[in-house]
Formats: C-alpha cells, sequence, structure tokens
C-alpha cells in the first residue's frame, strides 16, 4: 500500500486493520464526523404565534382626516408672493389706496401682536383692501433696526393672520420706508361673523 508516494509499512497497515474493525458506517447524508462543518439548507422562520396574528389583523386602520390645504408660503416684506406684477408694482410704491392705519409706536411686544391681530381682523370684517402697519425703524446703530419692525412680518405669516392676507411690502420713504408694511388683504367678502377671524 502507498500513500502518496511513500509506501506504508505492515505495522501501519495492521494498527490500521485494528481501527477499521471496530468502526461503525454512517447512514447516508449524515456528516461524516461530528461538529464537521456541513451546510444546512435554510429553514423559512417560524410563523408568529396566533395572539399577535390576531392582534396584527385587528389593528384599526389610522383614520383618514380630511386632507390638509397646502401650506401657504411665507410672506416676504421684500418680494410679495402670489400678486401679478402690476398689482405689485402698485403697493410697492404706495400706489394703492390705504384704508387703514395702525401705529405701534411705543407698545411692548405682547401689545403690538394684540392690537395688530384685532387691527387685521376688523380690517377684513370692515372689508378693507390694502392697510398700513407702522412699526417704526427702531435703533439704526444696531445694524438690524427695532424689535417691532423683525416680529410684525413674522406675526403676520402667523396661520391666524397669514390666511387673510395677500402680500406685504415695505411701504415707500413717503409713508415710513423700512418702519411700515403695506399689507394687502384678500378679497372683499365679508367674513362669517359666526365662525370669527381665527
Amino acid at each position: 500500500m502507498s500513500t502518496g508516494g511513500r509506501r506504508v509499512r505492515e505495522e501501519e497497515a495492521a494498527l490500521w486493520q485494528r481501527i477499521a474493525r471496530d468502526v461503525t458506517p454512517l447512514p447516508r447524508g449524515a456528516a461524516a464526523l461530528e461538529g464537521a462543518d456541513v451546510p444546512e439548507e435554510e429553514a423559512p422562520p417560524p410563523p408568529p404565534p396566533k395572539k399577535i396574528r390576531a392582534r396584527v389583523r385587528a389593528a384599526p386602520k389610522a383614520a383618514a382626516g380630511p386632507p390638509r390645504p397646502p401650506a401657504l408660503p411665507d410672506l416676504d416684506p421684500v418680494t410679495p408672493a402670489g400678486l401679478d406684477r402690476r398689482t405689485a408694482r402698485r403697493l410697492k410704491r404706495g400706489q394703492l389706496p390705504v384704508e387703514a392705519r395702525l401705529d405701534l409706536h411705543g407698545r411692548t411686544q405682547d401689545e403690538a401682536h394684540g392690537a395688530l391681530r384685532s387691527f387685521i381682523q376688523e380690517s377684513r370684517m370692515a372689508r378693507r383692501r390694502c392697510v398700513l402697519v407702522i412699526t417704526g425703524k427702531g435703533s439704526v446703530a444696531s445694524g438690524r433696526g427695532g424689535v417691532l419692525r423683525q416680529m410684525v412680518p413674522r406675526w403676520l405669516n402667523e396661520p391666524a393672520l397669514r390666511r387673510h392676507i395677500i402680500a406685504i411690502t415695505n411701504a415707500p420713504e413717503s409713508s415710513g420706508g423700512a418702519g411700515a408694511l403695506y399689507v394687502l388683504l384678500k378679497s372683499r367678502e365679508p367674513l362669517d361673523p359666526h365662525r370669527g377671524a381665527g
């Protein structure tokens, strides 16, 4: 007997014969050695318990409410949105008749915010179209202007007021310049007094 070019000695062959006598062959397809790396077929994952499956089936669908209206773009005091060019140009130049004014000089933020809300709501109820809100220019030294000058455009973009407004723009110098805003309100249709202005 030879193994890869070397002859097996007689004592090695006799030893092998003694060992082989005590060996019982494994059934076909079984692993030759315990712990040998034999590829196994991957079993599908077990199904979830019946209780869990029942719970999943019984889970109620989320109630589909009415579709939300698309969000309105923020109003920009520099470039009015949603206006035709002619109206936007007339608004910026102060050529639309101003039907009411609100001067916020000397008021705290809380006072100014409340006054602005009331003013816009009353103007809509009165079917006004173009109104002027005077914020004042504030401190020039700060480089940012006054607090009200910064806050009023933000307040006008709040949903309760934004839905009544088409555009805002800085007034020309003759009407206050950067310290005042023209506010163009939506059409003259009266609000439902029972619904309120928001």
